[in-house]
């Protein structure tokens, strides 16, 4: 029970700085100094920045990526949450492979599914995505050693 309690907290951790990341702390969508000098922000007013939005659309792609990193992020808290609330084997197990699941989709949001800005120097390639792709993968190898580790530990 124990144990379950502290992968559980560990996946609703990543969970959430996968569903906030992007808003909050390394942000997808930031302040650009445009050719003249001043600068503008791509996600607050899209209409009148010349940030990265495709032609017809009001906001750019990472913008999208953020959001949809939002509900990914709290599939996979949602999920942490089920961990700790049933401590089954074999729900765990059902719980270790959705969220392994949950995390390779977060994993490909910024970088094929829906992407990001086409220019590099934009903050979502330059932050917001490494950080996104990073904590994935953190989620990725946490997931699988959690469910080698059960299966092990059953075996024994």
């Amino acid at each position: 029970m124990k144990r379950g309690i502290i992968f559980g907290t560990v996946v609703i951790a990543l969970g959430l700085l996968i569903a906030l990341g992007p808003q909050f702390f390394f942000k997808v969508c930031d302040m650009k100094t445009t050719s003249i000098g001043e600068t503008e922000d791509c996600c607050a007013e899209p209409e009148t920045a010349s940030c990265c939005a495709p032609a017809g659309n009001s906001f750019p792609l990472c913008h999208w990526s953020a959001q949809a990193e939002v509900g990914i992020g709290f599939l996979i808290t949602a999920l942490g949450i089920c961990m700790i609330v049933f401590p089954d084997q074999k729900t765990q197990l059902g719980l270790y492979i959705g969220i392994f699941l949950a995390g390779i989709v977060a994993m490909f949001i910024p970088q094929t599914l829906i992407g990001g800005c086409g220019s590099m120097d934009m903050a979502c390639h330059k932050v917001g995505f490494p950080a996104i792709t990073a904590e994935s993968i953190i989620l990725l190898v946490f997931t699988a050693f959690i469910a080698v580790y059960g299966e092990v530990k059953k075996q024994i």
